[in-house]
């Protein structure tokens, strides 16, 4: 079949190579100069299978109300006169029940250990290299209360067998050096051996580089203004292309991985896409001290912030803020971000050259992301990943290029269609 896919993040670029792999004519549409330049770009890089933990869960309703007039706040709410958002907010409310949460982790978690796999497959047979590193998460906490709440989702998480070990402060010193000036900032924390992290963004743009070779083709510097369905089924795809003209794209299937902006496109359709953008941050710092910088992984626990090693550079990144699909970065919540860097590394990194950057992370309101066929015949989803893209994407494109052949694919998730 000739497929095109509309997206060229690591989900749509995993998404066409898969589909290339099983034989198929695969074309990517993206609007954007190369693969992996919007959510892509700049994530936190952890591949954090033991946290593919979802936002909503019995506690988040009472911290939403806590942070609601923060600027500098974990999980910002900014309520916008759109009625999208206010269905979603909803929606999220709804996910916060026991239930659900179980529900939702075990999702999470067997599509996250699944495409780790797939990702070391790759890594190995295709010799990608993208600054990664093989050396756990170590997640850390500040006050005793946090510290013995999260033992509650952790203890889910090992009920999944995820090995989530529990580390007392001498311990997350020992595993990461880096900490030491900061130990009587941290109660305890928990480690988890077996995750990674890398850069999103290269191993995105070299799998890119390997499908073209491959076949696949990729029209950049053009943008998908509608889908045009007929008779029950998407008859083609209108395009803008670089000269501004124009044009109609025909395909036998089309997938939509345009991260946020896939509800904006599958709506007037009639297709359900409960998919909302939560803006993250990041600030990458060239390291002065590599001695002094860390080499796992981290994640701090109270401001929702990791820390990732990405060669002679350190990637921060996290916070969420729901306030539309505006990119502008809010100078509190960039300080805000500095600020903690400067107490855990004040002598390690360059805060005179630290590049800000934000991007739209597709959320849906439980976390498990929208993958199979939606309600039209011949138009796919992959979307929805929220903080998990890196985490979930290359196994999501495996995943969908099953389905799409006929064959039923490997991880326990509720695809959709």
């Amino acid at each position: 079949m000739k497929i095109a896919v509309l997206g060229s993040g690591i989900i749509g670029v995993s998404t066409a190579w898969w589909l290339k792999q099983a034989g198929h004519d695969v074309v990517v549409i993206d609007r954007q100069a190369q693969a992996g330049m919007e959510t892509s770009r700049a994530n936190g890089g952890q591949i954090s299978v033991s946290y593919a933990e979802p936002w909503a869960n019995p506690q988040a309703p009472l911290k939403l109300l806590k942070w609601l007039m923060r600027d500098d706040a974990p999980l910002l709410f900014r309520l916008q006169p759109d009625v999208h958002q206010w269905l979603w907010g909803l929606m999220f409310l709804r996910e916060c029940l026991p239930a659900r949460v179980t529900r939702n982790v075990s999702a999470l978690v067997a599509m996250a250990e699944y495409s780790r796999g797939v990702l070391r497959d790759m890594r190995r047979e295709l010799g990608i290299e993208y600054q990664q590193q093989e050396r756990g998460i170590l997640n850390f906490y500040r006050s005793a209360a946090e510290f013995e709440n999260s033992q509650k989702l952790a203890e889910i998480m090992r009920d999944h067998g995820v090995d989530r070990r529990i580390v007392s402060t001498d311990e997350i010193v020992s595993i990461e050096p880096a900490l030491a000036p900061a130990r009587h900032t941290i109660v305890g924390g928990d480690y988890t051996p077996e995750d990674e992290s890398g850069d999103a963004f290269v191993f995105t743009r070299e799998l890119a580089r390997k499908a073209a070779e491959a076949g696949v083709e990729f029209r950049y510097h053009t943008q998908v203004s509608r889908l045009v369905s007929v008779g029950g089924s998407v008859s083609s795809a209108e395009l803008i292309g670089p000269d501004g003209c124009y044009e109609s794209l025909r395909a036998d299937a089309y997938v939509a991985a345009l991260g946020a902006y896939t509800p904006q496109l599958v709506r007037p359709l009639g297709v359900a896409c409960p998919v909302y953008p939560a803006k993250g941050y990041s600030a990458t710092f060239d390291i002065l001290d590599e001695q002094a910088a860390p080499v796992v992984s981290l994640t701090d626990s109270e401001h929702k912030v990791v820390y990732t090693r990405l060669g002679k550079q350190l990637r921060m990144a996290g916070t969420a803020e729901l306030a539309g699909y505006s990119r502008a970065l809010n100078t509190a919540r960039c300080d805000h971000m500095l600020r903690l860097a400067r107490a855990l590394f004040p002598s390690t990194l360059d805060f005179d050259n630290v590049c800000h950057w934000s991007g739209l992370r597709p959320a849906t309101p439980s976390n498990v992301p929208l993958i199979g066929r939606a309600r039209i015949s011949n138009l796919y989803l992959n979307t929805g990943h929220g903080t998990l893209g890196w985490t979930m994407g290359v196994g999501s494109g495996k995943a969908l290029a099953d389905l799409i052949n006929g064959q039923r694919p490997e991880p326990e998730f509720p695809f959709l269609g």
